[in-house]
C-alpha cells in the first residue's frame, strides 16, 4: 500500500488519517501544534452523514455522541417564545468527536510540532520540509491544515480567508448554574434569538467527561455580532497588554472588558434566558468570521480539504459534516484509483463544486443578519434581504442539507444574484 501523509491533526485529518490507515496505508499526520488540540471549537451539529463518517473511520456510533433534542425555539426580547417547531437532532462537541477519532489514531503514526514550509513534487512522490528541519517524503499529501493552510498557500497564494463583516462570541455554560426558569425554557431545545442584525442560538452538549445526564450537561452558544474590519475587529482581537493577534485571539487573552461589555449588551437586547447563559459562562471567546472559496482543490499529488479548502460560515452547521465527506470520497477515489493524482482529479471532481455550494449556502444564511444592520435604501434592501423571521431562521439554520447540495439548489434561486461569490 502507499505512504501519504496528512498535514493537519484536527477533525478532518483525523477522519482521513483513519479511514486510510483502515484501507492499509502506511499514514502519518503531521500537526504543527504542540500539546491537545482539546478546547479548539464548542458545539456540533451532528447530521446522518457525519455519523458514516465516524462509522467508516473505526469509530462506533451510539446514544454517547451527543444530546438529543426534538423541537426549536424562538425566543423574543422578553423571554416569551415567539415560534417553535419540531425537528430532532443529536448535537455533540468538537471535544467529543476529537477524542473519539484521536483515541482510534495510533500515536506513535500522530506527530506535532510539524510546521510545513516547503513542498515539491516529483513524478513519483511529494517531497516535504518542515520548520524543525525535518523531512518527509510520500505517494501523496492530503492538506487538512486549516483556514490558514500553510499548504494551500504555497499551491493557491491568491486564496485567502475574506472577513464577512462579523463576529461570533461562543463559549459553554454548565447546565447546573442555570435558574429553573432557563432550564425549562430554553435548555433542552435548539434556540434563537434574533435581535436586529444579530443571531444568538444555542443548544445543549455533554458536560465533563462526556456527562449527557440531566444536571450534568452543558448549553453552548454562538452570538453573531456585527464588526467592522478596521478599528472594532482589531479592538476585539486585541488583549489587555495590548498585543493583537490577527490570525485568531487565544480564549485566555479576550480582553476582560469586552467580554464585560459583551454581557452588558446581553442583557440589554437579548431574552433574559441567553444573557444568563453569557453571564455564566466562565471564559467566553470570540471567533471572526470568514469565508474560504477554492477553485482547486487537487495538485496532482496534493489535495485540500476541510478547512484547507473551503470555509463556509457557522450558520450552514456542517463544517465537520463536510469535512467526514471530503475523507470518505478521497478514501473512496485512492481504493479505486490507486495513491495517484488520478485519485486526487477525481476527488476534486467530485467534491469541487459541492465545496462551493457550501459557501454560497453560509453566505446566504448570513444574509438576512447583514441586511438588517446594513445603512442603505430600501430598494437595495428589499433586492437583497432574506425575509427575517423566526420560521425561516429555525428551518434553514444547520439543518440537512445533502439533498440541496445534491440538486444544486444550495441557494434558492431568487436569491443567487445576492451571494457575492
Amino acid at each position: 500500500m502507499a505512504k501519504i501523509i496528512v498535514a493537519g491533526g484536527s477533525l478532518g485529518g483525523l477522519f482521513v488519517a483513519n479511514m486510510l490507515l483502515r484501507q492499509g496505508h502506511d499514514v502519518v499526520i503531521l500537526e504543527k501544534a504542540l500539546g491537545s488540540l482539546d478546547g479548539r471549537g464548542a458545539g456540533i451539529v451532528t447530521h446522518d452523514a457525519l455519523a458514516e463518517a465516524l462509522i467508516i473511520a473505526g469509530v462506533p456510533v451510539n446514544e454517547s455522541l451527543g444530546v438529543q433534542v426534538n423541537k426549536r425555539v424562538t425566543l423574543a426580547e422578553d423571554g416569551h417564545c415567539l415560534d417553535e417547531m419540531l425537528l430532532p437532532q443529536v448535537l455533540t462537541s468538537w471535544s467529543r468527536l476529537y477524542h473519539l477519532l484521536k483515541n482510534q489514531f495510533p500515536p506513535e503514526r500522530y506527530l506535532q510540532g510539524k510546521t510545513i514550509i516547503c513542498l515539491s513534487q516529483t513524478a513519483s512522490a511529494v517531497k516535504i520540509t518542515c520548520e524543525d528541519k525535518s523531512e518527509y517524503q510520500a505517494e501523496l499529501l492530503i492538506a487538512s491544515d486549516g483556514i490558514r493552510s500553510g499548504v494551500r498557500a504555497q499551491l493557491a497564494p491568491m486564496v485567502q480567508p475574506e472577513y464577512a463583516g462579523y463576529i461570533a462570541w461562543r463559549g459553554v455554560c454548565d447546565e447546573s448554574v442555570l435558574s429553573n426558569y432557563t432550564r425549562s425554557s430554553l435548555f433542552n431545545y435548539f434556540g434563537f434569538c434574533l435581535p436586529s442584525g444579530e443571531q444568538m442560538l444555542g443548544y445543549p452538549v455533554a458536560g465533563s467527561g462526556n456527562d449527557t445526564r440531566a444536571g450534568k450537561r452543558r448549553y453552548n452558544f454562538v452570538w453573531y455580532r456585527p464588526a467592522d474590519s478596521t478599528s472594532e475587529l482589531t479592538e476585539l482581537l486585541t488583549d489587555t497588554d495590548g498585543i493583537t493577534y490577527p490570525l485568531g485571539i487565544p480564549p485566555a487573552k479576550v480582553a476582560w472588558r469586552h467580554i464585560a461589555h459583551m454581557r452588558e449588551t446581553a442583557r440589554a437586547i437579548l431574552a433574559p434566558q441567553f444573557a444568563e447563559v453569557t453571564e455564566k459562562t466562565p471564559q467566553p471567546f470570540l471567533q471572526a468570521i470568514y469565508d474560504v472559496y477554492s477553485q482547486q482543490i487537487a495538485f496532482n499529488r496534493v489535495a485540500l480539504m476541510g478547512d484547507a479548502a473551503f470555509v463556509g460560515r457557522p450558520h450552514v452547521g456542517m463544517g465537520v459534516t463536510k469535512a467526514g465527506d471530503e475523507a470518505r470520497v478521497i478514501t473512496s477515489c485512492i481504493a479505486s484509483f490507486g495513491a495517484t493524482p488520478q485519485a486526487l482529479l477525481a476527488y476534486e471532481n467530485s467534491r469541487l463544486t459541492l465545496g462551493q455550494q457550501v459557501v454560497k449556502r453560509a453566505q446566504y444564511l448570513g444574509r438576512y443578519m447583514q441586511s438588517q444592520g446594513k445603512q442603505g435604501n430600501s430598494a437595495e434592501l428589499s433586492a437583497t434581504a432574506v425575509k427575517r423571521n423566526a420560521i425561516t431562521v429555525m428551518s434553514e439554520t444547520a439543518v440537512d442539507i445533502s439533498q440541496l447540495l445534491a440538486a444544486g439548489k444550495a441557494v434558492p434561486q431568487e436569491f443567487q444574484h445576492s451571494v457575492k461569490i
